[in-house]
């Protein structure tokens, strides 16, 4: 498989993904977004499921000199978990130190987004339900694992991760993780998700505001996502 573009944009992207989860038939759907490049694609998946759609607020920490390569990943919750990528550090030389300290910078971005995004929103409970993860793409798999680990705390019935497209080592590393995984492609070699993507723009704050605002099927009244 080659390294061209597969998905013209993010939102055809999730309706490729909405179509191969509906056949699924999961019981009771939460659909949960990651911000921002994963709420356009999360967003046809939810309407095509007629499910709420809410957000896992997460941020990457990347290696100082790549910082699409993830070393680390912070989630806030109950309290902040941070997951780091011993394999990343040690090739990249990334101290522990660094990665504490980006992680309170991360942290001050989560707070900004979760306001900004949420406001007075209700969110959608999780527990008992199946908890459908998006994102428009997955790299090293760094960000992905600290979100798995925070929802599990919340008691879902099942963990589905949904994704377009990504490397097939990441996948299977992290299909032990998960119930299920939806993976619509797995290009080889892989260089990055972009490249996957004729239209792989910046999605700005607005864009994330406005597929909330569009959600027709409204998060039911329930206990905060980390």
């Amino acid at each position: 498989m080659t390294s061209f573009a597969i998905f013209e944009n993010r939102v055809e992207a999730g309706k490729a993904l909405a179509k191969v989860l509906a056949a699924k038939a999961l019981p009771d759907p939460v659909v949960l977004a990651l911000p921002r490049g994963g709420v356009p694609v999360a967003a046809e998946v939810a309407k095509a499921l007629k499910a709420p759609l809410d957000l896992v607020m997460v941020r990457k920490i990347g290696v100082p000199w790549q910082p699409e390569l993830a070393a680390a990943a912070v989630i806030d919750g109950e309290d902040a978990q941070i997951v780091v990528n011993d394999e990343v550090c040690v090739l990249a030389d990334v101290s522990r130190s660094y990665i504490d300290e980006a992680a309170k910078k991360e942290l001050a971005e989560i707070d900004r987004r979760a306001k900004l995004y949420l406001k007075d929103r209700p969110r959608a409970p999780i527990a008992g339900r199946s908890a459908i993860v998006v994102d428009d793409g997955i790299a090293t798999g760094t960000t992905m694992r600290a979100v798995i680990k925070a929802l599990r705390r919340k008691g879902p019935k099942s963990i589905v991760l949904a994704i377009p497209v990504a490397p097939a080592d990441a996948i299977e590393a992290l299909r032990g993780e998960v119930d299920d995984i939806v993976c619509l492609e797995t290009p080889e070699p892989f260089y990055g998700i972009g490249l996957h993507y004729a239209d792989f723009h910046q999605v700005p704050d607005e864009e994330v505001i406005k597929s909330l605002e569009a959600q027709t099927a409204p998060a039911e009244a329930g206990q905060p996502i980390p």
